[in-house]
Formats: structure tokens, C-alpha cells, sequence
């Protein structure tokens, strides 16, 4: 095989492999460096997230509520240093963002999580913060809408 033959057979394998280990990662065959394509790991604006941080059994729960989260956002607050995602206590329990947030600190450590509940207990908010560059593979990564 020449070698954008081997890259590409690489690459499709390592995402067969990602897919069936149900990690959270995305890869663009494309960008995928020959050398670096066996790796768990995906690369945003130099923030990498291991997919293999967590257990099979943790990656389970943590896929799906992330996908609860996703669904169940309220409304997106865009702040200084990151996102804050609001929701109401009735459709995600700070038990669960509590243990969304454990999870995805194992795979993404580079991530500042704040969680609160306001409002005498009607609102219930969760802050992702971090380094610069953050915003951006926030609004990617948690698909942000564009303003």
C-alpha cells in the first residue's frame, strides 16, 4: 500500500475501534498524522481528551448524560472565561451534572466545572471554564449555537 492508502486503512480502523469501544472521540482521517493515528486521544486549539480515561461502564453513563444534557439545556450563558448551561432541577438532578462532571473531568482534566443551584432551588447551572482557548472547543465540543 503507498502511504495515503495506509493512513487512511489506519485511520478508518482506529475509528472502527473508537466506535465499537463507544469512545466520545472525534477523528478527521484527514488530519490524523501517520505516526499519531493509533492514538485514543483527539486534538482541539491544544486541548486533547482521552477517551480511555474512563471504564466501559463509566463511558456508558457518561454517554448517556451527556446526550441528557444536551437535550435538556435551557438555555446557554456565555461568560467571561466559558459557558454556563442552565437547566431546570425537574429534567437533570445536580446529582447528575455532579456525576457528568466527575466523568468528564477523568477524560477532559484541562475543563473547570462550577455547579449551582439558584433560584431556591428552580434553577440549576453548570459552568464549564478553562484555559484561554476554551470558549472555542466549548461551542464545538457542546455544539453552542452561533449568535
Amino acid at each position: 500500500m503507498n502511504g495515503e492508502k495506509k493512513m487512511t486503512a489506519l485511520a478508518g480502523a482506529v475509528l472502527a475501534l473508537m466506535i465499537s469501544d463507544g469512545g466520545l472521540v472525534r477523528i478527521q482521517a484527514a488530519t490524523i498524522p501517520q505516526e499519531a493515528a493509533a492514538q485514543t486521544e483527539s486534538q482541539q486549539a491544544g486541548f486533547y481528551c482521552n477517551a480511555k480515561a474512563l471504564s466501559p461502564s463509566e463511558r456508558t453513563r457518561h454517554t448517556e448524560l451527556t446526550k441528557k444534557l444536551m437535550a435538556n439545556r435551557n438555555a446557554i450563558v456565555e461568560t467571561p472565561r466559558g459557558y454556563e448551561f442552565q437547566f431546570e432541577p425537574s429534567n437533570m438532578t445536580l446529582a447528575e451534572l455532579a456525576d457528568w462532571a466527575v466523568n468528564e473531568s477523568k477524560c477532559c482534566p484541562f475543563f473547570n466545572f462550577h455547579l449551582d443551584l439558584e433560584r431556591e432551588g428552580k434553577l440549576l447551572c453548570l459552568g464549564l471554564t478553562g484555559p484561554e482557548g476554551i470558549k472555542s472547543f466549548i461551542r464545538n465540543e457542546f455544539q453552542v449555537p452561533a449568535k
